[in-house]
């Protein structure tokens, strides 16, 4: 049995936490030090951003409280360096730490490089606060036109949340495809009848070319005025694992084989939006759906390693894609594996309880983890991960 193994887990976001709590338990009894490095000390529910940066508050989660009884080492920083090759990482450019096992798990955030503009003048929800408090001043001045750039379910999520909780606010969803896109034809319209309820404009099959101080441009020269603009379209990656010189895809995105661990460099498993997961129907994207059974299944594929046992590729299935409109209406369109909808779609009260258990289900299962087993996965996928 190994002793004084170290694991790094750099990321506390959905996939980071669950892994290290996971791999606490199950590495319990093998000597294992486990270090979770992020750069707050709170944990951010993604699945609900979209609530704070329409003006609600939200309770907020110490990750020290939620590590507590694990015997993790919570160490608040960012991760500015890897070196694989002596298996070190620097944080904040100067505390130098040595790795057995590295969980690369940073996340992604929104891409603000392809647009100009975008970056100095467009709001984004990897910081919703300053964009509710440019709400608060439209408010304060009698109203003005809030526009949504992106109509993917994050973008589609802000508009519909900002027009409940803004009444006030007139608010315009901009994008090149429509919105619902990937949901089949009568959940989609259930979700265009109820963004008409809450007065969201939408303007597809446009492309923004340029983000103003009070403005918008768009592909044929058009000036769409507006009192703040959220941007939704488009995530990047953190370039650190690229410069670090893991193998990584044309995005910056981790490499990894079947069971989650670098091409190049199998000491490190990547896990999230960082990684560039593959199933036999094709690319997983980056969603809580899918990094939650993802980091188990890497917490538990180390363990196994660590016992000197064989381990089983992963297998993931989409199942859904639940879409809150406000807090008192929501659709869950359900899916094939590979994320193309089903028949079965499902609207209003119904909706809405099974959107929030989602969004609780990951504070629920870390808890829950620390004690139990907790099966993370709602779908192995079936015979579509099994057929190339």
């Amino acid at each position: 049995m190994p002793t004084d193994h170290q694991i790094i887990v750099l990321g506390a976001g959905y996939t980071g936490t669950m892994c290290a709590i996971r791999l606490a338990r199950r590495t319990r009894r093998l000597g294992t030090a486990i270090t979770l490095v992020n750069p707050t000390p709170c944990f951010v529910e993604r699945l609900r951003v979209h609530q704070i940066a329409a003006g609600r508050e939200l309770t907020e989660h110490s990750l020290p409280d939620l590590l507590e009884g694990t015997g993790i080492t919570f160490v608040r920083g960012t991760v500015t360096a890897i070196d694989p090759e002596t298996r070190q990482v620097t944080i904040d450019g100067a505390d130098t730490r040595s790795y057995d096992t590295l969980v690369y798990a940073p996340g992604s955030g929104t891409d603000t490089t392809r647009v100009p503009g975008t970056g100095d003048h467009a709001f984004t929800l990897d910081d919703p606060r300053p964009f509710s408090a440019r709400l608060d001043e439209l408010d304060a001045a009698g109203g003005g036109t809030v526009t949504v750039c992106g109509a993917g379910l994050t973008g589609v999520e802000a508009a519909a949340e900002i027009a409940e909780n803004r009444p006030g606010l007139r608010v315009a969803l901009v994008s090149r495809d429509e919105p619902g896109a990937l949901m089949g034809e009568r959940a989609r319209g259930y979700l265009h009848r109820s963004l008409d309820r809450l007065g969201v404009t939408r303007m597809t099959g446009v492309t923004v070319t340029k983000v103003l101080p009070e403005a918008i441009e768009l592909d044929g020269g058009e000036l769409l005025p507006t009192g703040a603009c959220l941007w939704t379209a488009g995530v990047r990656v953190p370039a650190l694992a690229a410069e670090a010189g893991l193998a990584t895809d044309e995005n910056g995105l981790v490499e990894v084989d079947a069971t989650l661990r670098s091409t190049s460099h199998p000491d490190v498993y990547a896990i999230g939006d960082a990684a560039a997961l593959r199933q036999a129907w094709g690319r997983v994207h980056g969603t809580c759906q899918s990094g939650l059974p993802a980091a188990a299944y890497a917490a538990d594929t180390i363990a196994r390693r660590l016992r000197g046992k064989n381990v089983k590729p992963f297998r993931f299935g989409f199942v859904h894609q639940p879409v809150s409109i406000g807090r008192r209406d929501a659709v869950i369109q359900f899916t094939r594996a590979d994320d193309t909808p089903r028949r079965w779609y499902l609207t209003g009260r119904g909706a809405v309880a099974y959107k929030e258990t989602i969004s609780n289900g990951p504070l629920t299962m870390y808890r829950l983890s620390k004690r139990f087993n907790v099966t993370a996965t709602l779908s192995k996928g079936g015979r579509a991960t099994r057929e190339a």
